[in-house]
């Protein structure tokens, strides 16, 4: 999930990990069958997304072209499946030691694109702080499902 913000930051016990400016923050969630190329997708398409508003109130500016930051969090709950009950299952998401070399790479295809990057904390119980600008929340799948 990619969210663009006038502002944003994570903290984990009290102290920043990541913070940024105008920009985005990616939400990651990692399905126990994704592959490295399934990241070097998303990270193309987020910094390359024309969701910033150009000089006519358009959205056709990228957060490389607007000079803003991403911010990049773990979020495991977002494979949550809840059609059977109201506890979620979390069968589709990916074991940890799975999902945080997955996680790591994403990050380093998002810095590969784009410097101004920060992040959680894998793992952490985190608070995020975040400032939705439009809102604009656009929801991205590797496997192109949405």
């Amino acid at each position: 999930m990619v969210q663009r913000v006038t502002r944003a930051r994570v903290t984990v016990t009290g102290n920043v990990t990541g913070e940024i400016g105008k920009g985005l923050v990616v939400l990651l969630g990692i399905a126990r069958d994704d592959l490295p190329a399934d990241g070097e997708y998303l990270a193309e398409k987020i910094v390359a997304l024309r969701i910033f508003d150009d000089g006519q109130d358009k959205m056709n500016l990228s957060v490389k072209d607007v000079g803003g930051g991403i911010l990049v969090i773990s979020q495991f709950t977002l494979y949550g499946d809840v059609r059977r009950g109201l506890r979620p299952s979390w069968i589709d998401a990916a074991k940890p030691e799975i999902a945080e070399p997955l996680y790591e790479y994403f990050v380093t295809e998002i810095k590969k694109r784009l410097s101004n990057i920060s992040t959680g904390n894998f793992r952490s119980m985190m608070q995020v702080e975040l400032v939705n600008d439009g809102p604009v929340t656009i929801l991205l799948d590797s496997r192109k499902v949405f």
